[in-house]
Protein backbone atom coordinates (compact mmCIF):
# COMPACT_ATOMS: atom_id res chain seq x y z
CA UNK A 1 0.00 0.00 0.00
CA UNK A 2 2.82 2.37 0.89
CA UNK A 3 4.50 1.77 -2.48
CA UNK A 4 1.26 2.48 -4.34
CA UNK A 5 0.66 5.67 -2.35
CA UNK A 6 4.24 6.83 -2.98
CA UNK A 7 3.85 6.14 -6.70
CA UNK A 8 0.59 8.12 -6.81
CA UNK A 9 2.24 11.11 -5.13
CA UNK A 10 5.17 10.92 -7.54
CA UNK A 11 2.84 10.80 -10.54
CA UNK A 12 0.90 13.78 -9.17
CA UNK A 13 4.09 15.82 -8.78
CA UNK A 14 5.11 14.99 -12.37
CA UNK A 15 1.65 15.95 -13.65
CA UNK A 16 1.76 19.26 -11.75
CA UNK A 17 5.22 20.05 -13.10
CA UNK A 18 4.12 19.30 -16.68
CA UNK A 19 1.04 21.46 -16.25
CA UNK A 20 3.12 24.34 -14.87
CA UNK A 21 5.57 24.13 -17.78
CA UNK A 22 2.71 24.00 -20.32
CA UNK A 23 0.89 27.06 -18.98
CA UNK A 24 4.17 28.94 -18.62
CA UNK A 25 4.94 28.31 -22.28
CA UNK A 26 1.45 29.47 -23.31
CA UNK A 27 1.85 32.66 -21.28
CA UNK A 28 5.27 33.28 -22.78
CA UNK A 29 3.87 32.86 -26.30
CA UNK A 30 1.19 35.48 -25.68
CA UNK A 31 3.69 37.85 -24.10
CA UNK A 32 6.39 37.41 -26.73
CA UNK A 33 4.94 39.87 -29.27
CA UNK A 34 4.53 42.88 -26.92
CA UNK A 35 7.81 42.04 -25.20
CA UNK A 36 9.60 41.87 -28.56
CA UNK A 37 8.07 45.22 -29.59
CA UNK A 38 9.18 46.76 -26.27
CA UNK A 39 12.67 45.33 -26.74
CA UNK A 40 12.85 46.82 -30.25
CA UNK A 41 11.66 50.23 -29.05
CA UNK A 42 14.26 50.31 -26.28
CA UNK A 43 17.20 49.03 -28.30
CA UNK A 44 16.33 50.07 -31.86
CA UNK A 45 16.71 46.44 -32.93
CA UNK A 46 15.17 45.62 -36.31
CA UNK A 47 15.16 49.23 -37.42
CA UNK A 48 12.63 50.29 -34.78
CA UNK A 49 12.84 54.01 -34.08
CA UNK A 50 12.91 55.57 -30.63
CA UNK A 51 10.11 57.56 -29.01
CA UNK A 52 11.59 60.88 -27.86
CA UNK A 53 10.66 62.03 -24.34
CA UNK A 54 11.60 65.63 -25.14
CA UNK A 55 10.76 67.90 -28.04
CA UNK A 56 14.32 68.38 -29.25
CA UNK A 57 17.92 67.33 -28.81
CA UNK A 58 20.09 69.27 -26.35
CA UNK A 59 22.94 69.25 -28.87
CA UNK A 60 23.03 70.12 -32.58
CA UNK A 61 26.21 69.17 -34.40
CA UNK A 62 27.58 70.85 -37.47
CA UNK A 63 27.30 67.61 -39.38
CA UNK A 64 24.54 66.82 -41.85
CA UNK A 65 22.72 63.62 -42.64
CA UNK A 66 20.09 62.87 -45.29
CA UNK A 67 16.87 61.07 -44.39
CA UNK A 68 14.97 59.47 -47.26
CA UNK A 69 11.28 58.58 -47.06
CA UNK A 70 9.61 55.47 -48.43
CA UNK A 71 5.88 54.57 -48.56
CA UNK A 72 4.07 51.29 -49.26
CA UNK A 73 0.60 49.74 -48.99
CA UNK A 74 -0.15 46.07 -48.48
CA UNK A 75 -3.10 43.68 -48.41
CA UNK A 76 -4.99 45.33 -51.25
CA UNK A 77 -5.52 48.65 -49.45
CA UNK A 78 -6.82 51.02 -52.14
CA UNK A 79 -4.87 54.09 -51.10
CA UNK A 80 -2.39 56.34 -52.84
CA UNK A 81 0.24 56.74 -50.12
CA UNK A 82 3.48 58.69 -50.55
CA UNK A 83 5.79 61.15 -48.79
CA UNK A 84 5.23 64.81 -49.62
CA UNK A 85 8.99 65.11 -50.14
CA UNK A 86 11.37 62.29 -50.97
CA UNK A 87 14.19 63.31 -48.63
CA UNK A 88 15.44 65.99 -46.29
CA UNK A 89 18.96 66.95 -45.18
CA UNK A 90 19.33 68.04 -41.57
CA UNK A 91 21.98 68.45 -38.92
CA UNK A 92 22.45 65.80 -36.24
CA UNK A 93 20.24 66.81 -33.32
CA UNK A 94 18.08 69.17 -35.41
CA UNK A 95 14.30 68.69 -35.13
CA UNK A 96 12.50 68.48 -38.48
CA UNK A 97 8.88 68.06 -39.54
CA UNK A 98 7.89 66.31 -42.76
CA UNK A 99 4.61 64.79 -43.97
CA UNK A 100 3.15 61.81 -45.76
CA UNK A 101 -0.06 62.00 -47.79
CA UNK A 102 -2.72 59.33 -48.25
CA UNK A 103 -5.80 59.31 -50.49
CA UNK A 104 -8.56 56.71 -50.48
CA UNK A 105 -9.23 55.65 -54.08
CA UNK A 106 -12.05 53.27 -53.15
CA UNK A 107 -15.76 54.10 -53.49
CA UNK A 108 -16.34 53.39 -49.79
CA UNK A 109 -14.66 54.32 -46.51
CA UNK A 110 -11.60 52.28 -45.61
CA UNK A 111 -9.22 52.18 -42.66
CA UNK A 112 -5.54 51.38 -42.38
CA UNK A 113 -2.78 51.10 -39.83
CA UNK A 114 0.87 51.86 -40.54
CA UNK A 115 4.03 50.12 -39.39
CA UNK A 116 7.53 51.48 -39.93
CA UNK A 117 11.21 50.69 -39.93
CA UNK A 118 14.54 52.42 -40.42
CA UNK A 119 17.50 51.30 -42.51
CA UNK A 120 20.25 50.67 -41.77
CA UNK A 121 18.65 48.85 -38.85
CA UNK A 122 21.32 49.91 -36.35
CA UNK A 123 20.34 53.55 -36.95
CA UNK A 124 16.92 52.89 -35.41
CA UNK A 125 18.37 53.37 -31.94
CA UNK A 126 19.32 56.96 -32.86
CA UNK A 127 16.25 57.95 -34.87
CA UNK A 128 13.91 59.74 -32.46
CA UNK A 129 10.28 60.40 -33.40
CA UNK A 130 8.37 63.11 -31.52
CA UNK A 131 5.17 62.86 -33.58
CA UNK A 132 4.09 60.02 -35.85
CA UNK A 133 0.99 58.35 -37.31
CA UNK A 134 2.27 54.78 -36.93
CA UNK A 135 0.20 52.10 -35.14
CA UNK A 136 -2.83 54.45 -35.24
CA UNK A 137 -6.08 53.44 -36.95
CA UNK A 138 -6.70 55.88 -39.81
CA UNK A 139 -10.04 56.06 -41.64
CA UNK A 140 -10.50 57.77 -45.00
CA UNK A 141 -13.81 58.42 -46.73
CA UNK A 142 -14.15 57.85 -50.50
CA UNK A 143 -11.72 60.20 -52.25
CA UNK A 144 -10.57 61.76 -48.97
CA UNK A 145 -6.96 62.96 -48.70
CA UNK A 146 -5.07 63.25 -45.44
CA UNK A 147 -1.72 64.83 -44.58
CA UNK A 148 0.11 62.98 -41.80
CA UNK A 149 3.03 64.77 -40.13
CA UNK A 150 6.18 63.16 -38.76
CA UNK A 151 8.44 65.12 -36.40
CA UNK A 152 11.86 63.67 -35.63
CA UNK A 153 15.56 64.22 -34.99
CA UNK A 154 18.65 62.06 -35.33
CA UNK A 155 20.51 61.67 -32.04
CA UNK A 156 24.03 63.18 -32.24
CA UNK A 157 25.31 60.15 -30.31
CA UNK A 158 25.13 58.27 -33.60
CA UNK A 159 28.67 59.48 -34.31
CA UNK A 160 29.90 57.44 -31.34
CA UNK A 161 28.67 54.16 -32.81
CA UNK A 162 31.61 52.56 -34.68
CA UNK A 163 29.29 50.85 -37.20
CA UNK A 164 27.55 54.15 -38.05
CA UNK A 165 30.31 56.74 -37.81
CA UNK A 166 30.49 57.11 -41.60
CA UNK A 167 26.75 56.93 -42.29
CA UNK A 168 25.38 59.73 -44.47
CA UNK A 169 21.88 58.46 -45.33
CA UNK A 170 19.00 56.92 -43.36
CA UNK A 171 15.75 55.63 -44.88
CA UNK A 172 12.47 55.87 -42.98
CA UNK A 173 9.86 53.51 -44.44
CA UNK A 174 6.13 53.20 -43.68
CA UNK A 175 3.73 50.47 -44.80
CA UNK A 176 -0.06 50.81 -44.45
CA UNK A 177 -2.11 47.65 -43.92
CA UNK A 178 -5.93 47.49 -44.28
CA UNK A 179 -8.31 46.92 -41.38
CA UNK A 180 -10.89 44.24 -42.25
CA UNK A 181 -13.77 45.99 -40.46
CA UNK A 182 -14.43 48.31 -43.44
CA UNK A 183 -15.32 45.77 -46.13
CA UNK A 184 -18.44 47.01 -48.03
CA UNK A 185 -21.73 45.31 -47.19
CA UNK A 186 -24.28 44.31 -49.83
CA UNK A 187 -27.60 46.15 -49.72
CA UNK A 188 -29.94 43.58 -48.18
CA UNK A 189 -33.09 45.54 -49.15
CA UNK A 190 -32.17 45.51 -52.84
CA UNK A 191 -31.30 41.84 -52.64
CA UNK A 192 -34.66 41.13 -51.10
CA UNK A 193 -36.47 43.00 -53.87
CA UNK A 194 -34.52 41.07 -56.50
CA UNK A 195 -35.36 37.73 -54.90
CA UNK A 196 -39.05 38.66 -54.71
CA UNK A 197 -39.07 39.66 -58.38
CA UNK A 198 -37.37 36.39 -59.26
CA UNK A 199 -40.08 34.45 -57.40
CA UNK A 200 -42.83 36.32 -59.32
CA UNK A 201 -41.22 35.45 -62.64
CA UNK A 202 -40.93 31.81 -61.66
CA UNK A 203 -44.58 31.80 -60.53
CA UNK A 204 -45.77 33.23 -63.85
CA UNK A 205 -43.73 30.70 -65.78
CA UNK A 206 -45.23 27.91 -63.76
Amino acid sequence: MRNASSTDRSNLRVALMCGTIFFSMVGLAFASVPLYRLFCQVTGYGGTTQRAEQQYSDTILDREITVRFDANTSGGLGWDFAPVQRDVTLKLGETVQIAYKAQNKASYSTSGRATFNVTPELAGAYFNKIECFCFTDTELKPGETLDMPVVFFVDPDIINAPELKNIRTITLSYTFFPLDRDKPQANSAKLGEGEEEHRKVEGNNG
